[in-house]
């Protein structure tokens, strides 16, 4: 019985090539963790490379060139993080695995979302499309129902999308063009925490808008051009802004920096994030990378861990330190985005392992 099982082993062995033992991560990507972490950033990539493995769960796919991946990305039945900043693409891709926890296309040329693109995404809890050409975007009720943090800032939207996903607890709307919010758009978002409204073009808002927004904690309003002289209408803002428990960055007409009942000594420092221009607009800083402060979801997750604080996770993108700008993303206006010089050593990988016969043959007999 152990003569043909030992003769199968020594046929498998005969098999590899020149003694090493052909890797399933693409030779142009580093894998971790059982090579279903995939980092394929930064390798000037057309397309999606060959090889990866069909239970990958975190794939890297920024400042690439790609511009489209049609549905190559479907039958990644296990996939959870898919990053896509940073590329050429026009659309996202349709038909992506409905897995997905956390899409990542920022700096791309998006100018629209259709209903269909995200209608089947039901575990979905971050979509970020920030730095994009999105002037609208189109949601059904009722879906995305597990979706928490979604980022549309430096876009160029008109007036603040309607029908957003009711479970959302982050929605960053800052540096677009947006000039109202319709009445009522609001009402169906009970959960939203974090809500960024900074550097757009408000010159007033209708009385009530936030009025249902009842688990707000931090809203921005810096930046704006609001109509101070129209004291009917400035009046009820600055009431709201000025009683509301939330506490607000940035109160309209320059009042003061923080308006709000929540509004407590020291936060004062973080104003000017909100009120004056981000760092890039004299001039890009070299590495243009986002400043990711998303929540941990997916493989964020299993690597860090269950929160041991037990307090509630942070949705959404955190204010930033002092020395820096409260987004470091590029202009959109800069084509193309040229890949930055990145520091890549994340415990690489050898695309092949080298294996001596020897020692396998010796195991494989010592089993039996």
């Amino acid at each position: 019985m152990r003569a043909p099982t030992v003769t199968a082993c020594l046929l498998l062995l005969c098999g590899l090539q020149g003694g090493r033992v052909a890797s399933i991560c693409p030779t142009v990507c580093t894998c971790t963790r059982g090579h279903r972490v995939v980092d394929c950033s930064s390798r000037g990539l057309t397309k999606l490379p060959p090889g990866l493995q069909h239970n990958i769960n975190f794939v890297n796919l920024s400042f690439n060139s790609l511009q489209g991946l049609e549905s190559q990305l479907t039958h990644y039945a296990h996939l959870r993080t898919l990053d896509l900043s940073y590329n050429r693409l026009e659309t996202l891709p349709p038909a992506l695995p409905r897995s997905l926890w956390d899409i990542r296309a920022a700096g791309n040329h998006l100018r629209s979302l259709d209903k269909n693109d995200t209608a089947y995404h039901w575990n979905l809890k971050v979509l970020d499309l920030s730095d994009n050409e999105l002037e609208r975007v189109v949601f059904i009720n009722n879906t995305l129902p597990s979706l928490r943090a979604l980022n549309l800032s430096h876009n160029r939207f008109w007036t603040v999308p309607t029908n957003m996903p009711h479970n959302l607890e982050s929605v960053d709307l800052s540096h677009n063009y947006l000039v109202q919010i319709l009445p009522g758009s609001l009402d169906r978002l009970p959960r939203l925490a974090l809500f960024y409204l900074h550097a757009n073009r408000f010159s007033w808002l209708p009385d009530g808008v936030f009025e249902k927004l009842a688990a707000l904690e931090v809203m921005t309003l810096g930046d704006n051009p609001w109509a101070c002289e129209e004291e009917e209408n400035i009046t009820k803002l600055l009431t709201w802004a000025g009683q509301t428990r939330a506490t607000v960055l940035g109160c309209p007409c320059y009042t003061k920096p923080v308006c709000g009942r929540q509004a407590t000594p020291g936060r004062e420092r973080h104003s000017a994030l909100f009120t004056e221009p981000p760092l890039w607009v004299d001039g890009p800083s070299p590495g243009h990378q986002a400043n990711w402060a998303l929540f941990e979801t997916g493989e964020d997750q299993d690597r860090r861990g269950a929160n041991d604080s037990g307090d509630r996770e942070s949705f959404g993108w955190a204010p930033p330190t002092d020395s820096g700008s409260f987004s470091t993303r590029p202009p959109s206006t800069e084509q193309p985005r040229a890949p930055t010089s990145r520091n890549k050593s994340h415990g690489l990988l050898s695309n092949t392992q080298t294996v001596p016969l020897v020692i396998l043959v010796l195991t494989v007999f010592n089993t039996f």
